[in-house]
């Protein structure tokens, strides 16, 4: 089981993660959405597509774009639709 945590919270756990260039992606039902609070960022991957972004709101302490994902990626990422990724200190264990 890969987990996901942030401020000592599990915020993401899951059997069925997707690894790429060094990440482990989430499958969207996989994470606890109480946590994730929408993000108007937007960043652009080459071969992946558009990325959209959550903060992380845990314990009243908001990580920003701390979560990332492809509603609508590329077709050779087309495994990692809706699936979430993490940095800026979430800590993935697997």
């Amino acid at each position: 089981m890969v987990k996901a945590i942030w401020n000592g919270v599990v915020i993401a756990e899951s059997d069925n993660c997707e690894m790429v260039e060094g990440n482990y992606y989430f499958p969207e039902n996989s994470i606890k959405q109480e946590y994730f609070k929408p993000s108007n960022t937007h960043t652009t991957c080459s071969w992946k597509g558009v990325a959209s972004y959550y903060n992380i709101v845990v314990n009243g302490q908001e990580n920003k774009d701390a979560a990332w994902y492809y509603p609508n990626p590329k077709d050779k990422a087309n495994n990692i639709k809706n699936y979430i990724a993490f940095w800026r200190g979430v800590k993935v264990e697997p």
